[in-house]
């Protein structure tokens, strides 16, 4: 009986040291390819400590037309860009899951088109979260940083897979946020501004850090040619060294009143 104990005791012990040892895990997970750009020095930075960093990208792309070039919604976009979120990946240094949802969801073909491709969005992700039990995920806040339909839903989805059920692992959840201050105009900080106060986790991060991740940006040729990457980037030193993020917090008991 002594020696069963001992050895239970000694299997116990080498599995706290071991967990103890594992590297963290962070998920993070966003809508579009160029998406990652948000967060991106905070994923150098994070592989730079030893984290284990996955990427997930719910839709293809193919919608994603702008001024800058004059490529085509459709098949063929969505092909290109996938080639562009593999060589963004793999400069930032993160491994990819890219899934196959549509642009804006499908929610053009009303209620049957759209509601089954965001339940599968559902199960998909929560088989991701259920297989790789990351110790941290990074996703869109409500604003949705643009409030793009797609950035808003993305971010619902993993908050809805969070909140479902008490996850094994002190797993927590943080939300990208843009500090009001820094924005423009009234009507920015309505759209997509947070109040400092609520940003409560401030990741400082370094220059090379930077410099990476507009590296990467420069992958996805089909949304912004060099010229724009260069004025994002010099636009973005001129702001804070840091990620922004606001931790969701769950409550600590339970109430009778609202007040």
């Amino acid at each position: 009986m002594k020696k069963i104990l001992i050895t239970l005791l000694l299997i116990i012990g080498a599995s706290a040291f071991i967990q103890a040892q594992a590297p963290k895990k962070l998920l993070a997970i966003f809508a579009h390819p160029d998406d990652e750009q948000t967060v991106a020095p905070l994923l150098v930075q994070s592989i730079e400590n030893g984290v284990e960093v996955t990427l997930v990208i719910a839709t293809d792309g193919r919608l994603g037309t702008n001024e800058y070039t004059d490529y085509e919604a459709g098949d063929g976009l969505a092909s290109i860009r996938r080639e562009e979120l593999k060589c963004a990946a793999a400069t930032l240094g993160v491994e990819l899951i890219h899934l196959n949802y549509h642009d804006q969801l499908r929610s053009a073909e009303g209620y049957d088109g759209h509601i089954p491709h965001v339940r599968s969005l559902l199960k998909e992700i929560t088989d991701i979260v259920e297989r790789i039990q990351p110790d941290a995920i990074v996703t869109w806040g409500p604003d949705g940083a643009s409030n793009h339909m797609d950035h808003r839903l993305v971010g619902a989805t993993v908050t809805q897979i969070f909140t479902s059920r008490q996850w094994n692992n002190d797993m927590q959840l943080y939300f990208f946020g843009i500090p009001s201050d820094i924005l423009p105009s009234n009507e920015a900080v309505i759209q997509r501004g947070t109040d400092r106060s609520l940003l409560n986790v401030q990741i400082p991060f370094e220059l090379h850090h930077l410099d990476i991740a507009y590296e990467a940006l420069r992958c996805h040729a089909s949304q912004y040619p060099n010229y724009i990457v260069d004025q994002m980037k010099k636009e973005r030193q001129a702001l804070e060294q840091k990620v922004f993020l606001r931790q969701f917090v769950a409550p600590t008991g339970v109430k009778e009143s609202l007040f």
